[in-house]
């Protein structure tokens, strides 16, 4: 089944989803993320380059994005040497995150439903991207470069939309 043009995504409270929703101006997508940068080859120094993100992204009421705003907050590296208190990268991405949903006006969490859209910073692919995803044919055949697009992805979240297209993921 073909992606369609606009995407829903399930809101699930608690869970990978549970900061996306409407506010007055349309919809949002948040979220606290690691990355590493698009062609890096994981290595010993794999910490080093493993990045966390406060991540708002902000679509109009038809679901077209807006504006992203993408906030560096540290390396695993960091969080390793220093995993708890205020100064944390988790801690200082979590307060970074609460700050830009407290300046949503009308905020509601709940689903949305968006088009795709893709951006890079700091060299890491962020958005939901359509992509095509290879299948095993009946008779067990590697189906490779057979079909449509049938898949959207979040980056660098790793959720995966597919058919029916009811706002559920893979991870």
């Amino acid at each position: 089944m073909a992606v369609p043009e606009i995407i829903p995504i399930a809101h699930e409270p608690d869970y990978r989803t549970d900061t996306i929703g409407r506010y007055a101006d349309g919809q949002f997508l948040a979220s606290v993320t690691y990355a590493l940068p698009d062609g890096y080859t994981v290595g010993d120094d794999w910490a080093e380059h493993k990045r966390l993100y406060a991540v708002l992204h902000r679509f109009d009421h038809e679901g077209r994005h807006i504006d992203s705003d993408i906030w560096y907050a540290g390396t695993q590296a960091e969080q390793q040497r220093h995993p708890a208190g205020d100064d944390s990268v988790v801690a200082r991405a979590e307060a970074r995150m609460a700050t830009l949903l407290d300046g949503l006006p009308e905020r509601e969490y709940g689903d949305i439903a968006i088009r795709p859209f893709r951006l890079t910073v700091d060299g890491v692919l962020f958005g939901l991207v359509v992509e095509h995803h290879d299948r095993e044919s009946e008779d067990g055949e590697d189906g490779e470069g057979e079909g449509e697009d049938d898949w959207a992805e979040l980056h660098p979240d790793q959720l995966g939309f597919y058919a029916p297209w009811d706002g559920q993921y893979d991870t």
